[in-house]
This record gives C-alpha cells, sequence and structure tokens, in this order.
C-alpha cells in the first residue's frame, strides 16, 4: 500500500534514489516550479561560494551549503521562484601546486612541458576531479540548480575578467609599481596581504650591536663606557641585516634622543647607515632601536618612504641570497646565510645575547612556506574609491550583516586599505591582457640587462594584430595571472550573464540588462566564514557597485568556525579534520545536518560533537516511527489544506503547540538563529506531539464513543504530522520527503519540497 513504512528507516537507501527524483523533476531551477508565474517578485537567490576544483568536502562546506539549504527551501515551499547557483574557482595557486605534484611522481617538471601543455594538463586534471567536491555536495542534499553550474575559468568568465580590468585600468585604477609584497619562494608568486596567515611560532631573538662611528666617547656630551658606543637592536631575523639601510628610533625615546642624526656602522658589511627618529618604533620591543630593512619588511618599507632611504634587496625570489648581501652569502639560502651572519657576529664580539622568543610568523595560505617580503615590480588595483563604495553599502544600510559585530572589522579594513597587489607569477589563471612588443623583449634577453620594456605594452581583450611600437612583430603576452579573489569578485553577476547581459555598457555601468541579469540580480543572501570577508565578501560588494551599480546581495551571515570537540583547528594534514561524509554514510544526510544546525548558536565558533549528529539519527528514526504508527491508523484520504476540528483539550493543545511552533521557526530563521529553529521543533515533536499527543491519540481513538470523532483524531493525526513534515523539511528534507510520499492526501503535491510553508493562524 501507498500509506505504508517500513519498519526500519535506512537512509543510505533513500537518499540517493530521492536525490536523483528531486534533481530530474527540474524543481531546483525556478523555469520549472509549478508556481513560477503565479507572483515574479517573489524571488529568492543565492551563490554558492564556489569551492576550489582541488577540494573534497569538509565541514566548513557542510555547514555553509547546509545552513543556506534550508533557507532556500523554506522560500521555494513559501512560493518564492528560488534560484542558488552553483560553482567551482579554478583556484590559480592550489591546482598548479596539485598537478605539479601529480606531474612530479611521473618525473615530470612545468618547465618541461612549458606553460601551453602544461595548462592543458591542468584542465585535463579538472576534468577528470574537478566536480568531485560537487557530486558529494549532492549527498548533502543542497537544492541548487545545477543547470546554472558555472565555473570562474568558463568563456564568459575570461571575457568578463578582461572587461573588468580593462575598465579598471582606463579609469586610472590598474597601474605597475614597484612595492613590497608578499612573496611565496614556493609557489614562486606573489601574495596579497590577506593571503598570508599568521602563526605562534616559538623563535629567537638576537640582540646585534651596531658601533657609533668614531672613537669619539663624548657623544651628546655625556662621557661613555667603552660598551656604550654602541647601540643595540633586537631581531627576529638576522640575515637581512645585510640590507639595512638606517637604524630607527621613536623621538620620544630618551635613551636615543642624543643619537638621532648620528652614524653607525653596520656590522659585517662596514657600510654607514643613518640613525633616524620616526614615530611608528615600538619603544617596548626588544631595545627600542629598529633596524630598517626596507626591501625585506613592510613597516621598514613605510618608514623609507617617509625618509627616503634606499631599499637593497638582499633575498630573491628562490629565497635564497642575491649579490647585494655579499660574495660570503650569495647563493646561500636564508637559513644557512642566518647561520653565517650570527657565526660573524659572534667573531666580531657585535652579538650581545639571544634569547627565546615567540612571535607570529607570516607564511602562505596554500603550501605553508614562510613568507618573503620583498621588493618586485606588480599589478596593483588602487583602491580608495573602491573602498568607498562597500563603506557606503553598509552605512546607507543597502546590505546587512548579521551578526552586527562584524560592521565593525568590515569598516575597519576598508578604511585602512591598501592598493591590492592583483598579478601572480603562475602559469594557471586569467592571464592579465596585458601584451608586449616580442622584438623588444628579445633585445632585452640578448642584452641581459633591466630595459624599460614595462612601458611598452597595451591593454587589450584579444591579441592585437600589429606590435604599435615595432609595426612587425606578433605582441606576447605578459605571462602574469591576476589573483584568484580577483575573478571570484565578480561572482554574483558574472554567473548571471555579464557582461554579454547587459544591453550597454555605460561608464563601466551595465544598463537594460536582460536575461538572468536582469531577473535574479542583485541576489538575496551570501554567507560565509569570517576569514573569507575581506578576501571575498568586501570584493563582491565594491565590484557589483562598480559595474552594477547595485549590491550584488542584501544580507550577508557570517557563520561560526567549526572547531574540533576540544576547540582545535580542523586540518586534515593536522590530522584533526573531521569527514562528512564520513557521517553521512555512518549517520546519514539528515542527521549530519541536524547535528550541525543544533551547534550554530550566536558564537563565533562551533566546537563539533558527533554526538550531536548521533542525536539526530535518534530523531530522524523518531519521525518515522512516529509516521509509521500514525499510516497504520488507516486514516481516510483528507486535503492537505483541510484543518480537523479540534474536539478535545489535547486536540486544541497540540494546535496550540503547533502554531507556536510555526511562530518560532519563522522568527528564529529572520535572526539566522539557526539552532534555535532546530531545538524547537525536535522539542515539539518528540515531546509535544510524540511523547504527549500521539499518547493522548491513542487513548482518544480507543476511547471514542462514534466513528466520526475517532476519525476526527485520526485526522488531527496526520493534520499535525503533515505540518510538522513541512516544517522539519529544510531542516531534514530526505526523511521528511520519503514519509510524504506514503501519506493519504488527496491533493498530495509531486513533492514535499514543493509543498506549501505552513501558514501561521495568529
Amino acid at each position: 500500500m501507498e500509506n505504508q513504512l517500513s519498519k526500519i528507516y535506512n537512509s543510505s537507501q533513500v537518499e540517493q534514489n530521492i536525490y536523483e527524483r528531486w534533481e530530474k523533476s527540474g524543481y531546483f531551477n525556478p523555469d520549472n516550479l509549478p508556481f513560477a508565474h503565479d507572483d515574479q517578485t517573489k524571488k529568492f537567490v543565492a551563490v554558492m561560494a564556489p569551492p576550489n576544483i582541488t577540494g573534497s568536502l569538509h565541514m566548513g562546506h557542510a555547514l555553509e551549503n547546509t545552513l543556506i539549504d534550508v533557507l532556500v527551501r523554506k522560500k521555494r515551499m513559501e512560493g518564492y521562484l528560488t534560484l542558488w547557483i552553483p560553482g567551482t574557482d579554478h583556484a590559480g595557486i592550489a591546482t598548479q601546486n596539485v598537478v605539479e605534484k601529480d606531474l612530479s611522481k611521473q618525473g615530470i617538471k612545468k618547465t618541461d612541458l612549458g606553460r601551453e601543455k602544461f595548462a592543458q594538463k591542468i584542465w585535463e586534471w579538472r576534468e577528470k576531479y574537478g566536480n568531485i567536491i560537487l557530486d558529494q555536495f549532492k549527498k548533502l542534499g543542497v537544492s541548487v540548480d545545477w543547470s546554472r553550474l558555472r565555473f570562474t575559468l568558463d568563456e564568459n568568465y575570461q571575457e568578463a575578467v578582461k572587461t573588468a580590468f580593462d575598465h579598471y585600468y582606463k579609469k586610472g585604477w590598474i597601474y605597475q609599481g614597484e612595492r613590497l609584497i608578499n612573496w611565496c619562494p614556493r609557489c614562486a608568486t606573489a601574495l596579497s596581504d590577506l593571503e598570508a596567515e599568521y602563526q605562534e611560532e616559538e623563535g629567537e631573538l638576537w640582540y646585534i650591536r651596531y658601533p657609533l662611528k668614531g672613537n669619539n666617547r663624548d657623544i651628546g656630551g655625556e662621557k661613555r663606557r667603552n660598551e656604550e658606543r654602541y647601540i643595540v637592536v633586537a631581531t627576529t631575523r638576522p640575515e637581512t641585516m645585510l640590507g639595512d639601510t638606517a637604524v630607527a628610533v621613536n623621538p620620544k625615546d630618551k635613551r636615543y634622543q642624543a643619537l638621532i642624526g648620528k652614524t653607525v656602522i653596520l656590522p659585517i658589511v662596514d657600510r654607514e647607515i643613518p640613525i633616524i627618529a620616526d614615530q611608528s618604533v615600538d619603544l617596548e620591543f626588544g631595545t627600542g632601536a629598529l633596524k630598517v630593512t626596507p626591501a625585506h619588511s613592510l613597516a621598514d618599507f613605510e618608514i623609507a618612504g617617509r625618509h627616503q632611504l634606499p631599499a637593497l634587496k638582499v633575498i630573491d625570489e628562490r629565497g635564497r641570497m642575491t649579490k647585494m648581501a655579499g660574495k660570503d652569502f650569495e647563493g646561500l639560502k636564508v637559513v644557512e646565510a642566518r647561520a653565517l651572519v650570527v657565526k660573524k657576529l659572534e667573531e666580531q664580539n657585535l652579538l650581545e645575547k639571544t634569547e627565546k622568543y615567540t612571535h607570529r610568523v607570516s607564511r602562505c595560505y596554500r603550501c605553508n612556506t614562510i613568507i618573503e617580503p620583498l621588493t618586485s615590480s606588480q599589478w596593483f588595483l588602487k583602491m580608495k574609491d573602491l573602498a568607498d563604495l562597500a563603506i557606503h553599502a553598509i552605512q546607507d544600510k543597502k546590505i546587512t550583516i548579521f551578526p552586527k559585530r562584524w560592521e565593525k572589522p568590515y569598516l575597519s579594513w576598508l578604511r585602512n586599505i591598501k592598493d591590492w597587489c592583483v598579478s601572480r607569477q603562475i602559469w594557471w589563471g586569467h592571464e592579465l591582457p596585458i601584451f608586449y612588443c616580442a622584438k623588444k623583449l628579445e633585445e632585452c634577453k640578448m642584452q641581459n640587462a633591466k630595459c624599460k620594456i614595462n612601458e611598452e605594452f597595451i591593454i587589450s581583450n584579444q591579441k592585437p594584430k600589429e606590435c604599435p611600437f615595432c609595426k612587425k612583430c606578433k605582441m606576447i603576452q605578459g605571462g602574469d595571472v591576476l589573483d584568484t579573489w580577483f575573478s571570484s569578485a565578480l561572482w554574483p553577476f558574472t554567473i548571471l550573464g555579464w557582461p554579454k547581459t547587459c544591453g550597454e555598457i555605460i561608464d563601466g555601468k551595465c544598463k537594460n540588462p536582460t536575461g538572468d541579469l536582469a531577473q535574479f540580480y542583485p541576489t538575496d543572501l551570501i554567507t560565509s566564514a569570517p576569514e573569507i570577508l575581506h578576501l571575498w565578501i568586501t570584493r563582491m560588494i565594491f565590484s557589483g557597485m562598480e559595474f552594477m551599480d547595485k549590491v550584488p546581495f542584501k544580507n550577508i551571515y557570517i557563520h561560526p568556525v567549526v572547531l574540533t570537540k576540544e576547540g582545535k583547528r580542523m586540518s586534515k594534514s593536522l590530522g584533526t579534520g573531521i569527514d562528512p561524509l564520513v557521517l553521512i554514510q555512518k549517520y546519514g544526510a539528515d542527521a549530519t545536518r541536524f547535528g550541525i544546525l543544533w551547534m550554530t548558536g550566536a558564537n563565533q565558533a562551533i566546537h563539533f560533537s558527533e554526538d550531536n549528529v548521533s542525536m539526530g539519527q535518534k530523531f530522524a528514526n523518531k519521525i518515522w516511527n512516529a509516521s509509521r504508527f500514525i499510516l497504520m491508523q488507516e486514516i481516510p484520504q483528507m486535503s492537505a489544506t483541510e484543518i480537523p476540528e479540534p474536539l478535545t483539550e489535547d486536540d486544541q493543545n497540540i494546535f496550540r503547540a503547533l502554531e507556536q511552533i510555526f511562530i518560532k521557526v519563522n522568527h528564529s530563521l529572520t535572526r539566522y538563529r539557526f539552532d534555535e529553529a532546530t531545538e524547537a521543533l525536535y522539542s515539539f515533536f518528540w515531546h509535544d506531539f510524540c511523547d504527549t499527543y500521539i499518547e493522548k491519540a491513542k487513548e482518544q481513538i480507543n476511547e471514542a464513543k462514534s466513528e466520526e470523532a475517532k476519525t476526527n483524531t485520526k485526522k488531527v493525526l496526520l493534520y499535525v504530522l503533515l505540518n510538522s513534515l513541512r516544517l522539519l523539511h529544510p531542516f531534514m528534507p530526505f526523511v521528511t520527503e520519503e514519509i510524504y510520499q506514503t501519506l493519504p492526501l488527496k491533493d498530495k503535491k509531486e513533492f514535499l519540497m514543493i509543498e506549501k510553508w505552513p501558514i501561521s493562524k495568529g
């Protein structure tokens, strides 16, 4: 019979079959919804944060996409045209690293293949492995529109990135400059400040004596002892002293006021450098005297700019010492140079002391290599005007951030923002649309000199047919690619067809959009972890304002970070990661979703416990068993809109409890309190419905004085079950869908996911 359930709920047998039926129905696509033309103004649009094509499902993905799926499924049941667009990110550095490692197992280097063939290998890798994570998302039950799947290297996306770059360049916001940047020697590329991850590490602090120039013991009118003829600086990186161009002290520091303007002799190098005064020097660090190495420290680079100091590059892009470091050091690795510097200082009696020191070390977010701050010629995007756009989006309440506490760091970062280094020295990604004269490049190589080739280029979306400089050669594209986040910043409108779906573009702004761009932009919601707020969320906001003249989304929900039960960061490499797929296989997708939602509170971190997933499995079984009991009562068919009469006090109590749970769930979800909604549903179904009403209903059925009274109680059971399933569906979609298919309803929909959301009678 239709209204029969098996004795035991087996999630592994149910979930894949149901998802395939949902997907085949086409209802994830708003164009196919039964109510698609009822009210075109009721829309709810969300975009998936595109996972890297190198990735596999982790707890962060599971949390983020479960949260969105709850809201999307609820809105769909409320009659909204719901669109949730999925996609993947080409993930420049991460993907290149993975493929390089894969090739190295075969004894192949990327340089053996050349750029074009190496890129072809990555495309082959992407075709084979790039969508694995999307199949894993399906196991979680996400109701995204797979027909609109996007990739950040799709043909239209490539055109979009070139269009954006060209627009910024014509506005004078893209420029090339010699600046201090974060450099990863392993990945051999520049990184933005946001891509540097800082870790507390045990190191050493070396105290180095810098001799004052001359043998004059009467400095500042005071007689000094022999050992006071030095100024002592403390550093965690003694090897960089080879590139020092000054020693800085705070002008308020009375210890050194008499020395400002004097000269010291740089140890080992024997170069004269000045003692300068700068307000940025921390009086409390070390001795209060700072060695200034402009080419290898951002703080020092800024000091050098204020005092017109030269920047001497003593470490190169390979992480080795340059010729400028001196003949004894040239070619040495940084750690080797450090040891030799310390040895020479000891020999010259210029190392005062060494002590243990815990400090923050900057590492590459992809390969964990220590980052070298280096001066380098890179392409930058001016941020002042773009930052102002993003600031006003929040201040003018065009976008709301939940929780509100994230507004402060959002605005603070934008108000102190630096120009964005957008160029990367890798082979996989969006190549900068910059073309150089091939003849001039060849001449430079022949001269083995630093030519002014960077001054002779053109920006073009297509390869120029003729070189405007020599009029003969076939121009060569520069080779650098754009920061992955540059392309990701265009995500909310590019996945809807921009720029092709713009009727026209005036001053960079899209006018008269068509198709999906006209219908679904701006979107309603984006959610992400805190660490993506500046990397992605903020950049999407100013990009949307700049190119669409509208914010890209109306609401931002910053969800908590998932930590281990002990509060440690989840990491596969550290052995602290938890695989959601293992949980799904063990407990089921509904139980996994339930466990995640149960823990998603107002705190900034979730201390994940598998106990909550186990509780979710027990709850799924409870829903199944309660439904099975109700369906065994031989309830006559009734309409999904029929409301039975609450004849008894117990009937009235469960109706009131049901009304209260309608209100509670709706209120909680408007505030993104998924935990409150989950706990309320759990309590209602398990205690109010199962423990209390179902037991009372058994008595009512057994003691009923008429068939009508008995039937009415059965209808109350079915009515409460139906509405419970409606409310539970966004949270636990599989078990609720399977049960719904067996309900004895005259006007049953094809799926519970397109049933109507309960409406409060209050």
